[in-house]
């Protein structure tokens, strides 16, 4: 039995756990709306069974499913050492350079010349997710002097993290361009851009799309985060990618740099998706800390269009557990008069222009007369995002005649997404209103002298000109 679809979205990442048809399935059907392919592990073969897996279970349940390509981005690592492993004292000198010769004690490999360009005396190196702490004492051209700040045991290819410097290195490599490629031929909904610096990467990453997919930026730097409103307004999406900006972050900033980004991306009307060891200890155990479950549930209070299970449900032991409590906690949460009450608190402001004016009008109508569900008509999705924007407590049914429409708007807040029949054209306001009134009543949404809102732009078919509201009561029963 599937199961309630809650308003705020649910995206599960595939992997070794979760690659056959029964776990993709009973994912779906526990409440996960989108699928993540991991792009830093797997092949391509893997990824694209795991895409013909995805759309046979959403064509057998005719529900649009949407599918996140995450691409790796830059990999910033150390060599390696002639023993493979060493310990690094607490004030200790230690050399990163250019030379590929095995390291030891006093120096290894750095195979990154632009963080050699770029550091300067002071900049701090964070080793392995943080672990190990090193500060620039000198910079030659060919390496840096550090000290060791925070020791400890270091072993080969562990990740470099440079939390202070602009890197001049782009957001896709080479790896990410061929994945990139693959993925939109494929045909997946949205990319997720991993090491965002600056506002360019992602007008770059959207200029390789070609409007072919949505593009998630994936907040994880302090780079990004002092350019966050220009990252922001040129992403389709963002998602809070806590792992690394944890590393780069401190700890006791993560959180506001996650209630200013869902802020912000809901001030834009731009989904945005909270990630990264959310239900973690779900990896082995079949239920979630008391931590776990409250750090989802801050999620949901703050507004965030989707929650994002990793490692849990691709390489854990309980991934159809860790996505059915997951989905619970959303319901739990969103059964909750407290939750209502922060929803309306936090409404916005509608911007100054006709399609807001209307998203806003369609949300107080809809709570005025108790409308049963919004019908957001939408080509492209600009009307559902903004209906949506709103955070109406009426389901919202984004109606569209594409198909990858309706799988883009599957990590949307509230939405629902419907493709209308396409023997039967919405082409007049007669069309508009007894289309929407078949889907909503088909769906279970309305039932018989129920009302609904419709939010729709006409001249129909023509993207971003929503300036049509109505209302339209269901016929009685028959008999």
């Amino acid at each position: 039995m599937a199961a309630l679809q809650c308003r705020t979205k649910i995206v599960a990442t595939l992997g070794p756990a979760s690659s056959t048809y029964e776990v993709i399935r009973d994912l779906t059907l526990a409440g996960a709306d989108v699928f993540r392919f991991n792009f830093s592990h797997g092949s391509h073969e893997d990824h694209a069974a795991r895409h013909k897996i995805v759309r046979q279970v959403e064509a057998e349940l005719g529900r649009p499913i949407g599918i996140l390509a995450d691409v790796q981005g830059p990999k910033l690592r150390v060599g390696v050492f002639a023993e493979g492993r060493v310990v690094l004292e607490q004030g200790a000198p230690f050399r990163l350079d250019l030379d590929p010769t095995p390291g030891d004690t006093t120096r290894v490999n750095l195979p990154h010349h632009e963080i050699i360009a770029a550091a300067r005396p002071g900049s701090a190196l964070l080793l392995d997710d943080g672990k190990l702490k090193l500060t620039v004492t000198h910079v030659g051209p060919d390496f840096l002097d550090t000290e060791v700040t925070f020791g400890g045991p270091l072993s080969n290819r562990k990740g470099v993290n440079v939390p202070d410097v602009v890197l001049p290195i782009p957001a896709l490599t080479e790896k990410d361009r061929a994945d990139l490629a693959f993925a939109l031929d494929l045909g997946v909904d949205y990319v997720a851009l991993s090491f965002v610096q600056r506002v360019e990467d992602v007008l770059e990453a959207k200029t390789l799309t070609d409007g072919r997919a949505w593009i998630m930026t994936k907040l994880e730097k302090p780079q990004a985060m002092d350019n966050l409103e220009a990252i922001l307004a040129a992403s389709d999406a963002v998602m809070v990618a806590r792992g690394d900006l944890g590393v780069e972050l401190p700890p006791e900033a993560v959180p506001l740099a996650q209630k200013r980004i869902i802020r912000l991306a809901r001030t834009l009307g731009k989904p945005v998706v909270v990630a990264t060891q959310m239900l973690e200890s779900m990896i082995s155990a079949p239920t979630p800390t008391r931590a776990e479950a409250s750090d989802v549930a801050t999620a949901v209070f703050d507004g965030a269009d989707a929650v994002m299970l990793s490692a849990e449900s691709a390489a854990g032991q309980y991934p159809r557990e860790a996505v059915t409590i997951m989905n619970r906690i959303v319901q739990r949460v969103e059964a909750d008069a407290g939750w209502r009450t922060l929803m309306q608190a936090g409404r916005l402001e509608p911007e100054h222009y006709v399609a807001d004016a209307i998203a806003g009008a369609a949300q107080q109508v809809a709570a005025t007369i108790g409308a049963s569900a919004i019908i957001a008509y939408t080509h492209t999705g600009p009307t559902a995002l903004r209906v949506a924007r709103e955070r109406p407590m009426s389901p919202i049914l984004g109606v569209t005649p594409t198909i990858d429409t309706a799988r883009r708007l599957a990590v949307v807040w509230g939405v629902q997404p419907r493709v209308s029949n396409p023997d039967k054209p919405v082409r007049d306001a007669e069309t508009m209103v007894s289309t929407a009134l078949d889907i909503a009543i088909g769906g279970g949404f309305t039932k018989p002298e129920e009302s609904i809102v419709i939010a729709a732009g006409m001249p129909f078919g023509v993207s971003g000109s929503t300036n049509t509201l109505r209302v339209a009561k269901a016929p009685k029963a028959a008999g």
